[in-house]
């Protein structure tokens, strides 16, 4: 199994669309065998849910993140985790004990109001 992590110095970036870099964790028997961050070569939005599937990404577990980039993940069949906050390694270690809790609605939608999601915990759970 491989999970995603939207990743920035550590922690989940806020922005799905305009992460920058994964941080990648293979899991084998429950534990995490290997650990990469890798950049996104300048994909963005629509273009990341394909950039994950050919990385072989099984779990996603990100920030805000809107519904065309959702429906593109459900279509790659890629899990999503979304509307996290904080450290991408604790995030995973969540997961892995089965505690990472499943946002239903994990988009930003104030973008409108001068919002940058890069800027703050959007999506995230208070």
């Amino acid at each position: 199994m491989r999970i995603a992590v939207t990743y920035e110095n550590g922690l989940i970036f806020q922005h799905f669309g305009r992460t920058e870099h994964f941080k990648l964790y293979d899991i084998e028997g429950g534990r995490i065998v290997k650990e990469q961050i890798t950049g996104t070569n300048g994909a963005g939005h629509g273009a990341l849910a394909g950039f994950l599937k050919s990385a072989g990404v099984d779990v996603l577990i990100c920030g805000g993140i809107g519904g065309g980039a959702q429906s593109a993940l459900s279509a790659a069949g890629i899990i999503l985790y979304g509307g996290n906050v904080g450290s991408a390694d604790s995030a995973v270690a969540a997961y892995l004990e089965d505690k990472l809790v499943m946002n239903s609605d994990p988009a930003c939608g104030h973008h409108g109001d001068g919002h940058s999601c890069g800027e703050h915990k959007c999506g995230g759970a208070t």
